[in-house]
């Protein structure tokens, strides 16, 4: 049974910084392209940045860029978003999502096959 469960998400000032976590099980991690998503309620789910499966690639959405990055730990079988100058509209549940096909670039929820559940990050004073 694939699990994805993301870790990490709360209550941060703007201007602030923070990291989610997503914990993978049942799925071979190592050969599986990484991403985080976000959403707001009552709008579409957003790419926010992925990682291929080597680590070695990164995409990130133009908001993210500059401000997320996107890492993985193989060993322990965890994807990481590191979040900085954090802004009221980062506001949103953010969920992580694996691609088994060894494809990258995807930017679609389509394109991606196992979720978690999403951790709520949220930005305010």
């Amino acid at each position: 049974q694939v699990q994805l469960v993301e870790s990490g998400g709360r209550l941060v000032q703007p201007g602030g910084s923070l990291r989610v976590s997503c914990a993978v099980s049942g799925l071979t991690f190592t050969t599986a392209t990484m991403a985080w998503f976000r959403q707001d309620p009552g709008k579409e789910r957003e790419f926010v940045a992925s990682i291929s499966w080597s680590g070695r690639t990164s995409d990130y959405s133009d908001s993210a860029r500059g401000r997320f990055t996107i890492s993985r730990d193989d060993a322990k079988n965890t994807a990481y978003l590191q979040m900085t100058s954090l802004k009221p509209e980062d506001t949103a549940v953010y969920y992580c999502a694996a691609d088994t096909t060894k494809h990258f670039g995807a930017r679609l929820p389509a394109e991606y096959d196992y979720w978690g559940q999403g951790t709520q990050v949220t930005v305010s004073s």
